[in-house]
């Protein structure tokens, strides 16, 4: 099994179907395998052992992956945001590979995605030579590095293939279907999303730059059905006060970082017609692992039963041919409700790390470092990265626990909270919060509001007001830079009277 598979599939039984870009310009599945087939050859042409994507996200971009794949090379897609410092030392271990760039120069081996898929037009019928092993590397993706430097995860062709036909039924999507895809091309949810549109036969449209108004526009032109989208952006687009009429759109799916339960609810109310997902995974893993489905959310959000309506703030079940545990810190499994370590195996899973190997236990399970626990009824509750643990005294406290609860509070629209060095209790529990605009509310009103629902031990010791946190792209907190400019700037612990602080 291999991705070229996929796409030959796609050519032979959608031909002419447009799956890839805008209504008017798109690349239809036949071009596409065309396209990729040119691109293996001038990276066999050029002796390249990978093939470097530094770029954004558009339609060279699934090209690079499928050239890549049938070239038998893997895919090294790089943030383009990075610093020439953090960039060239990523580039560093692919010495040998075809670049594709934005600010690509005249050098050889590397070109900008007009200029590659310009070369791959004009190669005419070049040929497809033997197909890649399923076992070789399709792509690289280096981790985020939120917490330490990046690292290159391994994806190989049976991973990927096994998380798409496990994911959607081959040409299942009517051919008006489009899907709108908010990632970046880094980032393992824009590969899995270019893998699973395709197979499906849906239409996928990239939108480069996210704005709330030019998200609504571009799914009102395009007709979009199907998006994916990360929390920040949803809260964005409903806090924008932009016209929200989406007529065509079917299914909104979310992941990348936690749902704030508060703001997933109002998006049910805007949109009732609407079919919600919310998935968790990992790089690691090739994509999803666990999903809570458009169901799981209507269920929940008219039940009465608060136990039912917590599982809004829920990541859902495993999905099919994914097993995972809970363990304590002796490595034991444990029952419902009891948190700990959530650790996952399965066909899709890879676990590795280049130049490092595959880490797995002797049963194959994959420790994801993240935190959780799985109610009676088997969905699951993320509680954060084990890194991230803030240990009070002899207390383990969980940031997501205390996160939640501050959400809550109408006035505020995003928060991170983070343990801090203390000479007493060992860590001390300090919370940034960013205020809606024009709403405010003073620190010990906010710690008499967490109070309320948790322990005294859990209110933050400090609360700091700034304008925004740290986030990548995909919503993900950089919970090391909130920490160091907590330690290193003098923050007022007090808004101004419109909620914004000026450090």
């Amino acid at each position: 099994m291999n991705l070229t598979m996929l796409l030959d599939m796609a050519a032979d039984g959608l031909g002419d179907r447009i799956l890839v870009g805008r209504r008017d310009d798109g690349i239809s599945a036949r071009r596409l395998q065309e396209l990729s087939v040119a691109g293996a050859a001038a990276i066999r042409d050029a002796g390249a052992d990978a093939l470097v994507y530094r770029a954004v996200n558009g339609p060279a971009f699934p090209v690079a992956l499928f050239s890549a794949a049938r070239a038998g090379v893997p895919l090294v897609p790089i943030n383009y945001r990075l610093g020439w410092e953090q960039t060239d030392a990523l580039l560093s271990h692919h010495a040998g590979a075809l670049v594709v760039a934005d600010d690509a120069g005249d050098g050889s081996g590397v070109f900008t995605p007009a200029a590659w898929l310009d070369l791959l037009e004009r190669t005419g019928n070049a040929r497809a030579d033997d197909e890649p092993e399923s076992d070789a590397p399709a792509v690289v993706i280096y981790t985020s590095g939120t917490t330490s430097a990046p690292k290159g995860v391994l994806l190989h062709h049976h991973n990927l293939v096994s998380y798409v036909l496990g994911a959607v039924d081959f040409a299942s999507a009517d051919e008006a279907d489009a899907a709108l895809v908010s990632v970046p091309p880094y980032h393992i949810a824009a590969v899995a999303n270019v893998l699973t549109n395709l197979y499906a036969g849906r239409r996928a449209v990239v939108l480069e730059q996210f704005t709330p108004a030019e998200w609504l526009d571009t799914v009102r032109e395009e007709g979009i059905t199907n998006a994916l989208i990360v929390p920040t952006m949803l809260a964005r687009i409903l806090d924008s006060g932009a016209d929200s009429d989406v007529p065509a759109l079917r299914s909104l799916a979310s992941g990348g970082a936690p749902m704030p339960r508060r703001v997933v609810e109002r998006a049910l109310t805007v949109w009732p017609r609407v079919d919600f997902v919310n998935a968790y995974g990992l790089t690691e893993t090739s994509s999803t692992i666990a999903v809570l489905g458009p169901d799981d959310h209507r269920a929940a959000m008219t039940s009465t039963d608060e136990r039912v309506r917590a599982r809004l703030g829920s990541v859902g079940r495993p999905i099919p041919g994914i097993d995972l545990e809970i363990r304590d810190t002796d490595d034991r499994a444990v029952g419902a409700g009891v948190p700990g370590r959530i650790w996952v195996r399965g066909e899709q899973v890879s676990a590795e790390y280049a130049g490092v190997g595959r880490l797995v236990d002797e049963r194959g399970f994959f420790d994801t470092r993240d935190t959780g626990f799985v109610d009676e009824d088997g969905y699951l509750f993320l509680g954060g990265r084990s890194d991230d643990t803030i240990v009070r005294g002899a207390e383990n406290i969980a940031p997501a626990e205390i996160e939640d609860v501050i959400m809550r509070h109408p006035a505020v629209t995003d928060t991170a909270v983070v343990g801090v060095p203390d000479e007493e209790w060992g860590q001390r529990i300090e919370a940034v919060v960013v205020l809606r605009p024009e709403r405010s509310v003073d620190a010990e009103e906010l710690r008499s509001f967490v109070r309320e629902t948790l322990r005294g031990s859990r209110t933050p010791d400090r609360i700091v007001y700034w304008d925004e946190l740290p986030r990548t792209e995909t919503g993900k907190l950089v919970r090391r830079h909130v920490v160091e400019r907590l330690a290193a700037d003098g923050c007022r612990t007090e808004p101004d009277g419109h909620g914004s602080l000026h450090v």
